[in-house]
């Protein structure tokens, strides 16, 4: 048997979370923490970073990284109150570095947090009815749902987001002993990790719930997905998907991108115990030695599918119904003015990469500080990066009407940009190969041009892009992916359904931005040309040879045309 990875050491030694991470903040002499604890942290929402722009001035001077930290937020749902948003902004102003990042977990991240600011940083969330607990590490992640409230199913679906995330939530105190109270308590019976065990889970796991006809959370990217099923105006239940994933490694064709399975139908009822049962399967059965194969996607290629669902179906002590039929229009958010219930209308604020800042002729930060002290709904993140200012009625529409005109928040983006995604990346994520969120609103820019002049720009097409292989803003679903492998250098990837229900494949790889705009500029030309009636761009491509179709995650890296294959 394989030894265990170094984490699944460092968890089991951790007291529940615990290590010397309280010892690492109190110390003056680095703006770090010792590296175990670094690992830890991820439990408590909390990544330790550097500012990579700063490494070769600071290397040259003998100068320790500039060390920050990152925090992320639980936020089931999204769901967020006005005065919770402007505690965000309050913090991010005072604690971190002035903006806030909206993410694909539906959540806000906290960048440029120093140490000596870091605790008071999370006490500021705690005292806004917020927690970062278990946004990251190996449990199970922030969970999220369809953001538009439109569905009258949308109050029961939020619901369940918030009840399995409480159910999966880690018991340990340790959160609120090191950064809350500060009072050491010695871990007991109240703390005992029924579901998720000593040591956690094997990697990191994430949970979607979806309301057809928007598949705008990805639902097939999770490890566990949940259709939730209207029938009659009435919430019937959930179809449910597992084994879905994005992460991979270069050069490694046994690590991939996978849809989850669909594999039956549970009851609003069933639902607490399914999440539980699917978790429990991957904290038993998932790779522990080998961190590149510990997600669940690959639990189900090593055990097989039909494994699986007989031992689901044994934990749950029934087996799932079949599967009831859905229908998908759509990944990605709708944009601007939305009509809901009871005279209740919502916005669908565009935000270019997530990142809430104000930009010359653009004040997002400011203005949304002045819509939320006027507003008395509710703020939305959604999965896409985006900002939904739900619930605004009738006699306060014309003043959010006025407040966004006023900051410049009102004018729609292009189809493209508006269906344009990027992962944070450079300078902050020590991960990143390549730029994202810095450098794709360049390329949009450059592709509207050959948009344009094809007569292309009321056609919606998804873009995304990250910096490293890992997938964080979900490339191989996208219609065009392209995937960081250096500085300036990216993977292009084809083939995604516009409806987030097929994986891409590479289609060049290792492009500059040049490359990148030939590589695209015939096929757009060719799609203005000879596209089928209502025929989606990624439709396109593969029924004209361009790229095959990938139909499973194995899949992802074979059949490649001739020139890719060597």
């Amino acid at each position: 048997m394989p030894p265990l990875s170094r984490n699944e050491t460092i968890k089991a030694e951790s007291r529940l979370l615990r290590g010397t991470i309280a010892d690492g903040l109190a110390a003056a002499a680095t703006g770090a923490i010792a590296e175990d604890d670094a690992q830890l942290t991820k439990f408590h929402g909390i990544y330790l970073q550097d500012d990579r722009d700063l490494r070769p001035e600071r290397a040259k001077k003998r100068m320790e990284k500039a060390y920050m930290f990152m925090a992320r937020l639980r936020v089931p749902g999204g769901v967020l109150t006005p005065a919770q948003w402007l505690a965000m902004e309050r913090l991010a102003r005072e604690r971190a570095n002035g903006t806030l990042r909206l993410t694909t977990r539906q959540t806000i991240q906290l960048h440029g947090v120093i140490k000596s600011n870091l605790r008071p940083a999370i006490q500021g969330i705690h005292a806004g009815l917020l927690d970062t607990i278990a946004a990251c590490g190996d449990v199970n992640r922030n969970v999220i749902a369809s953001p538009i409230p439109t569905s009258p199913i949308h109050p029961e679906v939020l619901a369940a987001a918030r009840a399995i995330s409480a159910h999966l939530l880690p018991k340990s105190r340790a959160w609120h002993e090191i950064f809350i109270d500060g009072t050491p308590v010695t871990p007991g019976e109240e703390e005992e990790e029924k579901i998720l065990g000593r040591t956690y889970l094997p990697r990191k796991f994430k949970i979607a719930l979806a309301i057809p006809p928007f598949n705008d959370v990805d639902v097939f990217a999770h490890d566990l997905g949940l259709v939730a099923i209207e029938e009659e105006g009435r919430l019937a239940g959930y179809d449910v998907l597992a084994g879905g994933g994005m992460g991979m490694t270069h050069g490694e064709p046994d690590t991939f991108p996978r849809t989850g399975d669909l594999i039956g139908f549970c009851t609003p009822d069933q639902l607490l115990a399914v999440a539980e049962a699917v978790v429990t399967i991957q904290h038993d059965w998932g790779d522990r030695a080998d961190r590149k194969h510990a997600r669940l996607k690959y639990t189900i290629e090593r055990r097989g599918l039909d494994t699986f669902r007989s031992e689901l179906a044994h934990r749950l002590g029934l087996s799932l119904a079949p599967p009831r039929p859905y229908n998908f229009t759509r990944s990605g958010d709708p944009s601007g003015w939305l009509d809901g219930e009871n005279g209740l209308s919502h916005f669908l604020l565009f935000v270019e990469n997530g990142r809430i800042a104000d930009r010359p002729g653009r004040a997002l930060l400011t203005g949304l500080s002045a819509i939320a002290a006027a507003h008395d709904g509710r703020f939305i993140l959604t999965p896409n990066q985006n900002l939904l200012i739900a619930d605004i009625s009738f006699s306060q529409r014309p003043r959010i009407a006025e407040l966004l005109s006023r900051h410049n928040l009102e004018a729609p983006p292009s189809l493209l940009r508006r269906n344009a995604m990027a992962c944070v990346a450079l300078p902050t994520c020590g991960l990143a190969l390549a730029e994202s969120e810095r450098y794709l609103p360049t390329l949009i820019t450059a592709l509207e041009q050959t948009i344009a002049s094809l007569d292309l720009a009321s056609e919606e097409i998804t873009i995304r892009m990250t910096g490293c292989p890992n997938g964080c803003a979900r490339p191989y679903l996208a219609e065009i992916g392209l995937v960081g492998v250096r500085p300036g250098i990216y993977n292009l990837y084809l083939g995604g359904a516009f409806d987030g229900m097929r994986l891409s494949k590479l289609y060049r790889r290792e492009l500059t931005h040049d490359g990148i705009l030939a590589a695209l500029a015939p096929l757009f030309a060719s799609y203005a040309s000879s596209r089928l009636a209502n025929e989606r761009f990624a439709d396109f491509v593969i029924r004209n040879g361009v790229i095959r179709p990938t139909t499973s995650g194995k899949n992802f890296h074979e059949d490649l045309l001739p020139d890719l294959a060597a």
